[in-house]
């Protein structure tokens, strides 16, 4: 695997503390102004290794592969849906134009957009909450919201992903219904 681009940035501002970020393709570390280029050299290796191990906890395991995937289907329905959600297949699909994932109740399918395998875990699970949710109630309606809402990063997860659809003039969405979709909790 190829070493990320680094942008290292310095600050008079900045006494004491050091912070790395990823900005697209770069990784940028943040340093103080009077730091050496020993301890530069020091603290941008630390940070690289900080923020890969930060990566790579928030990323599920569910991205590896469609088995994967429908194993935390599985252990999402358990969890939060009683167990009462059974997908009869899930799968990883090439990315959609307009969604990030899409369930089929009458045949029990579910797929994901490739554009998630890169996300936080919690915002996977809450996609999958909300496909699974699908297969109780078919539509947007107060019944599925219920459902949704037992996963309880539903709003963080929701504003991730409008966030990353903004962000890239995606103009992605779960459903049709985005009024729907962000109607407060009951």
């Amino acid at each position: 695997m190829a070493e990320p681009q680094v942008e290292v940035r310095r600050s008079k501002r900045r006494r004491q503390t050091v912070s790395a970020y990823r900005d697209g393709d770069k990784i940028v570390v943040l340093l103080p102004a009077r730091m050496s280029r020993a301890e530069e050299k020091r603290w941008v290796a630390d940070m690289l290794s900080r923020l890969q191990r930060s990566e790579t906890r928030r990323r599920s395991p569910a991205r590896e592969s469609d088995e994967a995937l429908t194993r935390r289907c599985h252990e999402l329905s358990a969890k939060y849906l009683g167990g009462r959600a059974e997908p009869r297949s899930v799968r990883w699909v090439p990315p959609m134009r307009t969604r990030w994932a899409s369930c089929t109740p009458s045949d029990a399918t579910i797929r994901v957009s490739e554009r998630l395998r890169d996300v936080p875990g919690w915002v996977l699970d809450y996609v999958l909450v909300h496909e699974l949710a699908h297969l109780l109630v078919p539509g947007h309606g107060p019944d599925f919201w219920k459902w949704v809402r037992r996963y309880p990063k539903t709003e963080r997860a929701i504003g991730y992903l409008e966030g990353v659809s903004a962000a890239a003039h995606l103009g992605l969405s779960l459903d049709d219904d985005t009024t729907q979709r962000v109607a407060p909790a009951r």
